[in-house]
């Protein structure tokens, strides 16, 4: 069987840091590491309009910003697909048949949809379309029989949902189905990034986000103005490492090599936590040490953003030909899907044997 990956996110906004410990970075890795034979990175306009269907012009403009994040943290359209969601319309008929598999309750149980719900402010009115969502993100994962799904912890319950669809399916309709694996980061700490305000998640419509794309002084700006510990008021008090998001932060992103070129009177990370833990150790050099690091890890991938943003074209010739090729993939799926579900009528006479 082929190994073969799929994943992806919605055209909202630029990508900020979350993405990139999240999910981004482990697919460049595995992007990287020659394990696999097929990747599939999608924009997932048709999901961001479930929730944007009044302001598509948001979707729209961006779609290109996502490509360009993409292309910055290094996926190479040499090795990965990139494509548009809404450009494979596969998709959405394989959604279609697997709504009938799938129970209104068991959706509404669903620990991602309650939540995304509840953070939209959706409770007394929700659009079909998003309330759907999981069911058409297992169209998109099992369209292109991923065997791999690199994403956040977060979207662990959809994963789940989707592989329940696949075993229904293939109970029903016989094996045709592939029953998808999911990827987390390596790195527990990047399950899941705060927000710079404190709140559990980092989200581009709460405003707490720091982007890939950022210039250093707006960097700087909202490194220096992280929540920390709200008891560890003057310096010489005995602060809390656990739940700190600039802790956090630093085990997402510090390296040793960081202590030696920004913070030698410290050998590593641990010695760090222990010194404020203790007390005498104070939050603004911390931050300090926080926004150097963030800034050598950005740095790299502002460059090669702004090197693609002068070579629109090129992004959109690689958008174009990796839709182009993840249509047909998606096709060839959907014609398994149908002969399947014994309605590919017209395929050697089939609706009269």
């Amino acid at each position: 069987m082929k190994k073969i990956i799929l994943t992806g996110d919605r055209p909202t906004g630029r990508l900020h840091v979350g993405h990139y410990v999240g999910s981004l970075k482990e697919r460049v890795k595995l992007q990287n590491s020659n394990e696999y034979d097929e990747i599939y990175i999608m924009i997932a306009d048709a999901q961001a309009l479930t929730d944007n269907a009044e302001h598509p012009e948001k979707v729209r403009q961006n779609i290109m910003q996502v490509a360009l994040d993409y292309l910055a943290v290094g996926l190479d359209p040499e090795k990965s697909i990139l494509f548009i969601q809404s450009m494979v319309p596969q998709l959405t008929e394989l959604t279609f048949y697997y709504m009938n598999l799938v129970t209104v309750s068991r959706v509404q149980r669903n620990p991602t949809v309650k939540a995304e719900i509840q953070m939209r402010g959706f409770e007394t009115s929700i659009p079909v379309g998003f309330f759907c969502y999981p069911i058409s993100q297992a169209a998109d994962i099992t369209a292109f029989h991923a065997t791999v799904v690199p994403v956040g912890e977060d979207q662990m319950p959809m994963l789940e949902q989707c592989k329940e669809i696949v075993h229904k399916f293939n109970s029903v309709y016989g094996e045709t189905l592939t029953d998808p694996q999911i990827k987390l980061p390596d790195n527990a700490s990047c399950l899941r990034l705060p927000g710079i305000d404190g709140k559990a998640k980092m989200s581009k419509s709460l405003g707490n986000c720091i982007y890939l794309s950022e210039e250093p002084e707006e960097i700087r700006k909202k490194v220096m103005s992280m929540f920390t510990d709200p008891n560890h008021l003057r310096v010489e008090d005995p602060g809390q490492v656990e739940g700190n998001p600039v802790f956090i932060y630093l085990d997402a992103f510090c390296r040793p090599e960081y202590f030696a070129e920004f913070l030698p009177e410290y050998e590593n990370l641990d010695q760090l936590k222990d010194h404020y833990r203790r007390g005498g150790l104070g939050d603004v050099k911390v931050k300090k040490f926080l926004n150097n690091v963030i800034q050598a890890e950005l740095a790299p991938i502002r460059e090669r953003r702004k090197y693609w943003e002068q070579r629109l074209p090129e992004v959109y010739e690689i958008l174009r030909e990796g839709s182009r090729k993840a249509e047909q993939k998606a096709a060839q799926t959907l014609r398994e899907v149908r002969h399947a579900m014994r309605i590919d009528y017209f395929e050697d006479n089939n609706l009269l044997k």
